[in-house]
């Protein structure tokens, strides 16, 4: 089949995107990628197999997209572009990335009537909720995340198919919109089996931790993922003079809000016991997974946390390394059913406290968890193995 992808950002890098894209090519489909660009012309690239095709797009564009569902600006700019992309590239069948351009994907495909697909990579009515210029004016006037979530209601009724990331984003949607199970496939996010197997080690990062017990967190480093939390736990570890000599929590990854974070480890004196190593490449993921002792996701629940995974989760199980993760539905639901760590109460600084000492007490019960997030990854949980779900959707599309 001649897949139309629509991306209504730069590519790359979209991991999601490519991996989707690369496994639907490897079962033998042809996949062009409407995308954007800030540069001034249509540009047309091969990577890795997608036939990529940019189309030219501006920062008032970029800034219409979030009145997608408030003034038809937007979908009407953008209707035209992928009207002229389906049209120029015979496409057969089209793969929405996520439901801001969707309404402008519904327009351009009047003329056409072909079958889609709408891949919610995130509940983004809810994650909205939490955007700053949400809560203060304009944006709080102009832009309504209630209605977002009405307009995701009939995008999910009037798609062909639908896409979601976790078996609770798959109960949460059929509760709410009424849609058939058969509807919806599960396609995680997670990390390819060569994430785990072909990497390099830094010999600095190996070195710099060798002595420690480290407490990793990769990833955004935004206030609503929990680290605060844990810096107030490691407040109550500090206490305790011989373990404040041997614990180390090693952030990688950075956000806006980091000052936040950064001036309540000066606050409570814990320069000593937390590192921020700031964004880093992927390529360095491997080198701060082979020390870490336990992986954090201490993240704040709300719908959107939920019923989403953190990809940190697959990449820490993928290294063996144990898991603490705070009750959000889907992360509690995943680390309780493959028992590959512990749980501890959303915003509870004692109880994080509470469990990163026991995991340290008992080396045995964190290695044999470690050892069951790596079987589980190898075994079930890899790109490889969940991608079967999508080229599974391809064939019952082409097979009705």
């Amino acid at each position: 089949m001649r897949i139309g992808m629509i991306l209504d950002k730069t590519f790359p890098p979209d991991p999601r995107v490519e991996n989707e894209a690369l496994a639907l090519i490897k079962s033998g489909h042809r996949v062009f990628l409407f995308c954007l660009t800030y540069e001034k012309k249509f540009q047309a690239e091969l990577i890795h197999g997608i036939e990529v095709k940019r189309y030219p797009s501006n920062t008032l564009e970029y800034k219409l997209s979030a009145l997608s569902y408030s003034i038809p600006l937007y979908r009407n700019m953008m209707s035209r572009k992928i009207a002229h992309f389906l049209k120029e590239n015979k496409i057969q069948v089209i793969h929405v990335h996520d439901m801001v351009i969707a309404d402008a994907v519904m327009k351009a495909n009047q003329a056409f009537r072909l079958p889609w697909i709408l891949d919610l990579h995130e509940n983004r009515p809810e994650i909205m909720q939490t955007y700053p210029h949400l809560n203060k004016f304009p944006g709080n006037l102009l832009i309504s995340p209630a209605l977002w979530k009405h307009k995701e209601g009939v995008l999910v009724q009037q798609a062909d198919r639908v896409i979601v990331v976790t078996r609770e984003a798959k109960e949460e949607l059929k509760e709410r919109t009424g849609i058939k199970d058969e509807k919806i496939a599960i396609v995680p996010n997670t990390v390819s089996a060569s994430f785990y197997t072909k990497f390099t080690t830094d010999a600095s990062v190996i070195e710099k931790y060798k002595d420690k017990f480290v407490i990793l967190y990769l990833g955004d480093t935004g206030l609503r993922r929990g680290l605060m939390s844990v810096i107030e736990a490691f407040s109550i570890i500090g206490n305790d003079r011989s373990l404040r000599k041997k614990f180390k929590l090693v952030i990688v990854g950075q956000n806006s809000s980091d000052t936040v974070l950064k001036n309540k480890v000066q606050e409570l004196g814990l320069d000593d016991l937390i590192d921020f190593e700031g964004w880093q490449d992927i390529a360095v993921f491997p080198s701060y997974l082979q020390i870490a002792k336990i992986g954090i996701s201490p993240l704040h629940r709300n719908l959107h946390h939920d019923t989403t995974y953190a990809n940190k989760l697959f990449q820490y199980m993928s290294f063996a390394v144990p898991l603490l993760v705070s009750d959000a539905r889907s992360q509690k639901n995943l680390v309780e059913e493959v028992n590959s760590g512990l749980v501890h109460k959303e915003k509870d600084a004692a109880d994080i406290a509470e469990k990163i000492l026991y995991l340290y007490r008992h080396p045995g019960l964190a290695l044999e968890f470690g050892s069951r997030g790596k079987q589980f990854i190898e075994e079930k949980f890899c790109w490889e193995k969940v991608s079967d779900n999508l080229k599974d959707l391809y064939l019952k599309l082409e097979k009705p």
